[in-house]
């Protein structure tokens, strides 16, 4: 028989695995080894975060949430007047923020933010999968992510990046209460026109307090943080129009709002401010001047810590200032000859064309305030056919052509010939109808005090801030002409001159040996000369021959010491004869408070602007005292200025400035025109005892205005214009003769002169007595009469 013995352990057969057996294990291998790796990144995640989480910023200085914040200028009564810094933002605590405005950001940035912790992680790793796979779009962040990634982290899409931003959130929300941080957002974010916060971008954007937003107006603000460009409501409505719909649904389906109040959002059409603010004050000098005072005091904190300063500008008066001016250089500015289109353009054929090449011209000639830009479509003798930015077309004719006749005849050089393509300027005339005009060569300044302080009421310090921003209240060195004779004549009085002592209009010449130079020989400004005299009446129609007998009288020595009590400079006025015409250099600014000593019956004030500077939370940092004039401000006598207010009043009575209580119609106006040689500078200095104000109108370079152009006709009806304004509803106030001076034969005198000449019998007259104007013959009798034994 066979053997049947078992075969040797060498000769076993092996069994193949089966498919499922070769499945688990790979399974388990990769199950391991993804539990190793998910383990070695754990401890690798949590040595990064043990790493990274000590040098997270520093988040406490949030709990006192301080951003950067803009200075801001206000007037007296609170009226914004300018802002500086590169963050316009106006921090406002949650508390004032509309729920509606909140509501809409929470229901297209973040619905959950109140249930969260801080994280959506879902929205993490979409993040992270839409990073890997180089997809633009991240996902979902939360407002605190938000936050941490605007205050503190760079913008950039990395994981490290990613893991900063979760550690910084969970840091936040354990520090910061949910409102905190919702304030935090609401106030930094970046909602494009260089408005930071919902509270600016509601002004930048619809031209109002963030309190009066609407549903309609909240949903487009909302839409801002996603892309401030793209959904630029200025730039790009219709987009900004998509998404602001996008959002009222989702305010809705939030249960934030009403189907019905998403129906009517929808349904409002919004006013989107596209143009500047027709309602802003025009301050641009006093904002700067403000600006500069700060700069000084605080440096570049200035721009960043929030500065609010309280000027003493009066609002109304500001903006009276700011028209009555420039209306004043416009109306100069009409009587000048065309000097031609600012840029000639090829205007393309078809009628779209046009239009977009019109509005990439007139981005380099933008409009001047009033005084607007456009480019000629048509034009010949009798119309002018011009298209303005955004397709407005204009049809000129008639009286709105004068001005530009020059431009229109067949002769006019090329340079000056108005045809297709000329970039003009254009403004309304007071019929509503257009008028093509020029901006302006010539310059101008305006001021007004309080005499009663110095506090500065107005100031404009040229035409246009952006055209030129050299401030010639401020910096503006001129020769005063005849504005600065009642000078002369205040230091007369003190050297025993009464208004009623007689000069004579004559020729007068001066040889080289009495000038020192050349030889002299001035003129009256309308050539003539009219004889005998009284000073009040000298005054009235500024006769040059006898101011330069009074300044030889008293001395030119005693002169240039006494200006000085006004606030001049004795060396911008040398001690010769032509002082006595204003061949000195003055300031708008000085001139103001010169006249505010004869206002204020005697005393000197220096103009200030500032009254108080205020930090964002309402920390007073300066505040400037009421100031109350003593007998230590004093620089003249109550009786000179008394006595020159008085002559002042008749040079607007019945002298070169009649034309002010004519139609002012009151009394109590006081002044003086001025015009220098060759008709370079005209001014009107004046006051009324509540205020002082100065207009001044000239070229930079200085060179003639025109042979008739003066100080009565060009400045004056700018300081008429603004007082109209400034003195409404202010009472009538003559000032009351204070002691040592004598009203006798309808003059006042000084009391010792009256008892110099034996006559202090004669009391004075009842202080409402008024001074008859005579001829000066008649003036010439009555004082001789009066005086003789």
């Amino acid at each position: 028989m066979p053997s049947t013995s078992p075969p040797s352990h060498s000769a076993r057969v092996s069994v193949p695995k089966s498919p499922m057996q070769w499945a688990i294990r790979i399974l388990l291998w990769a199950l391991g080894l993804g539990l190793a790796a998910g383990l070695s990144g754990l401890i690798i995640l949590g040595i990064a975060l043990a790493v990274a989480y000590p040098n997270l910023p520093d988040i406490s200085d949030l709990s006192d949430y301080r951003p950067k914040l803009p200075l801001r200028v206000f007037s007296a009564e609170g009226d914004v007047l300018g802002e500086f810094g590169d963050e316009r933002r106006n921090l406002t605590p949650i508390g004032e923020i509309p729920k509606i405005m909140s509501n809409a950001v929470l229901a297209i940035e973040d619905a959950r933010f109140y249930q969260h912790g801080g994280v959506d992680y879902m929205g993490v790793i979409r993040a992270g999968l839409a990073n890997v796979g180089k997809a633009k779009s991240q996902g979902a962040s939360t407002i605190t992510m938000q936050v941490a990634r605007n205050v503190y982290l760079s913008s950039e899409k990395t994981f490290t990046r990613k893991i900063y931003e979760i550690l910084l959130t969970f840091k936040l929300e354990h520090a910061l209460s949910k409102d905190q941080i919702l304030e935090i957002y609401m106030n930094q974010i970046f909602l494009g026109n260089r408005a930071y916060g919902f509270a600016a971008a509601s002004e930048t954007y619809f031209g109002k307090p963030l309190k009066d937003i609407t549903v309609a107006e909240a949903a487009m603000l909302a839409g801002l943080p996603k892309a401030p460009s793209a959904y630029n409501p200025i730039r790009n409505p219709k987009r900004a129009r998509i998404r602001q719909l996008y959002i009222i649904d989702r305010m809705m389906e939030n249960g934030f709002i009403t189907p019905q109040q998403a129906e009517a959002a929808k349904a409002q059409e919004l006013r989107v401010k596209t143009g500047p603010d027709t309602n802003h004050i025009h301050a641009e000098y006093v904002a700067e001047m403000a600006r500069q005072l700060m700069f000084n005091q605080y440096g570049d904190e200035t721009y960043t810590r929030g500065l609010n300063v309280q000027t003493t500008i009066h609002s109304a008066e500001q903006e009276a200032a700011y028209k009555a001016l420039r209306k004043g250089i416009m109306d100069f500015e009409r009587r000048q000859v065309y000097r031609g289109p600012e840029k000639f353009v090829e205007l393309p054929t078809l009628e779209q064309e046009v239009e977009d090449t019109v509005d990439d011209v007139l981005d380099e000639h933008p409009d001047n305030g009033d005084v607007m830009s456009a480019v000629v479509l048509e034009a010949d003798a009798k119309h002018v056919k011009a298209l303005r930015a955004g397709g407005e077309t204009l049809e000129i004719t008639g009286d709105g052509l004068k001005p530009v006749q020059s431009g229109l005849s067949d002769k006019a050089p090329p340079h000056i010939k108005l045809r297709r393509g000329a970039v003009i300027r254009v403004s309304k005339t007071a019929k509503d109808t257009w008028e093509i005009t020029q901006l302006p060569e010539v310059e101008g300044a305006f001021v007004a005090l309080d005499p009663r302080d110095g506090s500065i009421r107005a100031l404009v310090g040229g035409f246009d801030f952006a055209k030129n921003k050299f401030n010639h209240v401020t910096q503006a060195w001129r020769q005063p002409g005849s504005s600065f004779k009642p000078f002369i004549y205040s230091a007369a009085l003190e050297k025993g001159f009464t208004p009623s002592t007689v000069l004579v209009d004559k020729p007068l010449f001066f040889d080289a040996g009495t000038t020192g130079g050349q030889p002299w020989e001035p003129k009256n400004y309308e050539g003539g000369f009219e004889g005998p005299m009284t000073l009040r009446r000298a005054l009235a129609k500024s006769k040059n021959m006898i101011s330069i007998q009074i300044l030889q009288a008293i001395g030119t020595s005693y002169a240039q010491e006494w200006i000085t009590r006004f606030g001049f400079e004795a060396e911008k006025h040398p001690p010769y004869l032509t002082m006595a015409l204003g061949a000195g250099s003055v300031t708008p600014m000085q001139m103001a408070g010169a006249y505010s000593v004869f206002a204020n019956t005697g005393y000197r004030v220096n103009p200030w602007l500032v009254a108080r500077v205020i930090e964002q939370r309402g920390k007073v940092l300066q505040s400037t005292p009421p100031v109350v004039l003593n007998e230590s401000q004093r620089t003249i006598e109550p009786r000179n200025a008394f006595v020159m207010t008085s002559l002042l009043g008749e040079v607007t009575r019945t002298g070169t400035a009649a034309r002010a209580q004519a139609t002012l119609k009151r009394p109590d106006i006081y002044g003086k025109t001025g015009t220098t040689n060759e008709s370079m500078d005209a001014w009107f200095a004046g006051f009324q005892p509540t205020i002082a104000a100065v207009t001044w109108i000239g070229y930079d370079t200085p060179r003639k205005l025109g042979d008739h152009e003066t100080g009565g006709g060009l400045s004056l009806p700018v300081w008429i214009s603004f007082m109209e304004t400034a003195l409404k509803g202010v009472p009538v106030q003559e000032p009351i003769a204070p002691e040592g001076v004598a009203h006798v034969g309808g003059e006042w005198y000084f009391d010792e002169f009256i008892k110099g000449e034996g006559i202090s019998s004669i009391k004075p007259a009842d202080q409402t007595d008024a001074a008859q104007p005579t001829s000066a013959a008649d003036e010439k009798k009555k004082i001789l009469d009066l005086f003789k034994n």
